[in-house]
């Protein structure tokens, strides 16, 4: 049988036709597992009403591909781990397989995609990264690119999370709990940090809070996150912030144990809430206050987009934006009771040290 036209039917028939994408299709008809047994059943009866045999000549090229995504990461980060674990799920599902390569001492975010590429990836999962607009541009007009955790750029569409969104979630869930000196630690430069920011200062202002702003140098490590506590301890008590939102989970807990280590506890004396819901964060001994990026979402989207690229497809250019959760553990409760509340009318205060 031929389509309309004469021509032979193709892949793209039998998945028009069944109402699924290519890549479902084709999973289908390689016998590869991911499609529910009424969705294969539904395109292998296409497939034969159509009359429908692979194109041998597609097939060998189809067999020169290497069918790998390459994930650029930090490697030192835990939730960049879990990601790529819901990364590699997603991947198996359409036929696909991942290549690693992170930012180390000796490379930066360029010599890591280099080395994807040189891998023969035909698509990047770009995690997080600082690069330039212009460079992921770069990159996405040599093989399809996703920027994972930040906005896109006109060539590589983002799956994020809304950081507006995820801060106002902090905030609402301090200030319902009473606080009203309410701190941010910030995070290292890039835009991830600045929408994290910018969520922070709006949610303040939208309380009537825009006094209490107060945001602190931090950065993305443990380290950054224990600085910024050494900030926060040297200030006289009744001065302090009752309670921060940190940039991301591992600054929180860097925070967490300088606060312990001063004798200090939480939630008693400093409610802390992280960004990202981490591994360690669920710990029993950590307990931490998160917002969550809800990987596995974050992984369905970015492969979908990938593979349908991959597929022929026309490319997505709009970013995904996925709403995040809080997750409430024990790290943050009630300001003290003997904390009087300050004036709102003070003029907001940036401290970056």
């Amino acid at each position: 049988m031929v389509t309309q036209g004469g021509a032979r039917p193709r892949l793209v028939d039998v998945a028009r036709r069944a109402g699924v994408s290519t890549a479902t299709a084709s999973l289908v008809l390689r016998g590869r597992p991911g499609p529910s047994e009424v969705t294969a059943d539904a395109v292998r009866g296409v497939a034969a009403a159509l009359g429908y045999r692979p194109d041998r000549t597609a097939s060998l090229l189809a067999r020169r591909r290497s069918h790998l995504i390459g994930v650029l990461l930090d490697v030192t980060s835990p939730f960049h781990a879990e990601l790529v674990r819901a990364l590699d799920d997603e991947a198996g599902e359409q036929g696909l397989d991942l290549v690693l390569s992170t930012v180390t001492a000796r490379r930066d975010e360029a010599g890591a995609a280099e080395t994807l590429l040189d891998f023969r990836c035909e698509a990047l999962a770009v995690l997080g990264p600082a690069m330039p607009d212009a460079a992921l541009d770069a990159l996405a007009a040599t093989v399809p690119t996703v920027v994972v955790g930040r906005r896109g750029t006109p060539l590589a569409p983002g799956v994020l999370v809304s950081d507006d969104r995820g801060l106002e979630l902090a905030v609402d869930h301090l200030v319902g709990l009473g606080h009203r000196r309410i701190s941010f630690v910030d995070g290292p430069r890039g835009s991830i940090a600045t929408a994290r920011r910018s969520g922070y200062r709006a949610a303040m202002c939208r309380h009537g809070l825009a006094g209490e702003v107060d945001v602190l140098a931090g950065g993305a490590t443990e380290d950054d996150g224990a600085r910024a506590a050494g900030g926060l301890l040297a200030r006289p008590a009744r001065s302090r912030p009752t309670a921060t939102v940190c940039f991301n989970d591992r600054v929180a807990i860097g925070l967490r144990d300088s606060v312990f280590r001063s004798g200090l506890n939480l939630p008693a004396d400093l409610s802390v809430v992280g960004y990202d819901d981490s591994p360690p964060a669920r710990l029993g001994t950590v307990d931490l206050t998160s917002v969550s990026q809800e990987p596995e979402r974050l992984a369905h989207e970015t492969v979908g987009l990938l593979a349908a690229a991959l597929q022929g497809e026309e490319a997505a250019v709009a970013d995904v934006v996925i709403d995040p959760r809080l997750v409430l553990r024990s790290s943050s409760g009630p300001p003290a009771a003997s904390t009087s509340p300050p004036s709102t009318s003070s003029p907001a205060r940036d401290r970056m040290s």
